[in-house]
């Protein structure tokens, strides 16, 4: 095992050394989109800037949502911010009622709230030939007296004697696509129930009018040419050019991840600007980088040559730790640049067990060999009791927590166990090709003064003088 420790050290740590520095590097995505995506730092809403906007669910006709209705809702709501390919949303349930939602680096606010807001309410509404338009109208003849006037995109539909033939609940697939004419459409294929409802209607109708209507408003109002029987249709509108791009994307959305139980009322918007994220980004990088600045001069004041072996271990676990960051991703917020912070000072926590349990084997006159590998030994309970400890309340934090617990908490689970490997395997691997050598065998470049040495040790370090 002491052979292969140091190629095993040396492929970590330009494994992690690559993915740190070299730019354009790509995984599979993992997800249902395929493809790959960039290794990248993910930050936070607070260091990113972005979207926080809260809701809460409303009851309908005195019906109160419950957890359940809740958690599907949410569930809506994130599959509708992933399709807008917002980098690392958070969205998550609060209390009984309420969803909130962040977003890291929005670009379109508005688009994104108006996305998000929509109950997504989607219904196929016959329009009788006998009430509205005719076939006059559809060639351009001008209306019929006593025929209402088809309704236009953006109309609401409020007539009370139109029922739905159908609900949004019996599309089975929605996408962008394009007409004969080359204009941008929405197109979508329906379940069995649907199709076939659809069907019989357009056989019995031809030369009435159809009106897709979401949330109450007009989206489209086709004329029924012939009989649409494959269970296949297309949603119109824009004018010669069909949908705008980011229009027909949202009702594809809309369609894909059906309709909210119960609707949602925004009742607070946070919008965090990039400067100010940059701001306290620039503060939480110089915060961190004072810790970590004194962390190393204290190892290295105190215990001089091994605190410099300590502190090349804390930059390879640094380099290591970030490497993961960038590879899960994890999002790093304030509150987890706290915690990479914090496990920091556990890494050379662990160190300094292992050092002090070594200067005691020193002070009663073992060898500086012996002596290191006997702190080793003896401080690994310590090492592993507190680890252990700290691991089951970060998991703890994690599954409790809120989204800033849970950032802080994901960040020291990952720094627990990356020091565990540091603290025992790489430092006592440089200790041990160090003490190899005979003139870094002094005990006093362990941090042993020549005072605290007993007559035997004394002796033996005047002799090593």
């Amino acid at each position: 095992m002491r052979k292969t420790t140091p190629f095993l050290i040396l492929a970590v740590g330009l494994l992690a050394l690559a993915i740190d520095l070299l730019p354009n590097l790509k995984l599979p995505n993992t997800g249902a989109a395929g493809g790959t995506r960039p290794i990248e730092t993910k930050l936070g809403l607070d260091l990113r800037g972005g979207l926080r906007v809260e809701y809460q669910v409303q009851p309908v006709e005195g019906v109160t949502p419950t957890a359940v209705d809740v958690a599907t809702i949410r569930d809506i709501i994130e599959r509708r911010v992933n399709s807008t390919g917002v980098a690392e949303p958070l969205v998550q349930t609060q209390g009984s009622d309420r969803i909130v939602v962040e977003l890291p680096g929005v670009s379109d606010p508005d688009a994104i709230r108006s996305l998000l807001g929509t109950t997504g309410r989607l219904d196929f509404v016959p329009l009788p030939k006998d009430v509205y338009g005719s076939v006059d109208v559809a060639g351009g003849g001008g209306a019929t007296p006593g025929i209402k006037v088809v309704p236009v995109k953006g109309e609401k539909l409020v007539d009370p004697d139109l029922k739905p033939l159908f609900s949004g609940d019996q599309i089975a697939s929605s996408n962008v696509a394009t007409d004969q004419g080359g204009a941008r459409v929405v197109a979508f294929t329906l379940k069995d129930e649907g199709a076939n409802l659809f069907a019989t209607w357009t056989s019995d109708n031809i030369g009435s009018y159809f009106a897709i209507v979401l949330d109450g408003t007009v989206v489209s109002a086709p004329y029924i040419q012939s009989a649409i029987t494959g269970g296949e249709g297309q949603i119109s509108g824009g004018g010669a050019a069909g949908f705008p791009l980011a229009e027909a994307t949202n009702l594809v959305t809309v369609l894909k991840f059906g309709s909210l139980p119960f609707p949602i009322a925004e009742i607070g918007v946070t919008e965090v600007k990039a400067t100010l994220g940059a701001s306290f980004l620039g503060q939480a990088l110089f915060a961190g980088a004072v810790g970590i600045l004194l962390v190393f001069l204290f190892m290295l004041l105190h215990y001089r040559l091994a605190g410099i072996v300590a502190n090349a271990a804390l930059v390879f676990y640094i380099i290591i730790v970030l490497a993961i960051f960038r590879l899960i991703p994890v999002t790093l917020t304030l509150a987890g640049v706290a915690g990479f912070v914090l496990s920091i000072g556990m890494a050379v926590d662990a160190n300094i067990l292992i050092f002090e349990r070594s200067k005691e084997e020193l002070r009663i006159g073992k060898g500086v060999g012996p002596a290191i590998e006997a702190g080793f030994v003896r401080a690994w309970n310590s090492i592993l009791d507190s680890n252990v400890s700290s691991l089951i309340t970060a998991f703890i934090l994690f599954y409790f927590g809120s989204s800033t617990i849970k950032g802080f908490a994901l960040v020291l689970i990952i720094g627990v166990l990356c020091s565990m490997f540091t603290a025992i395997t790489v430092t006592r691997f440089i200790l041990r090709a160090v003490i190899a050598r005979r003139r870094f065998a002094s005990p006093y470049l362990y941090g042993i003064a020549p005072g605290d040495l007993t007559g035997a040790a004394a002796a033996a370090e005047a002799n090593h003088g």
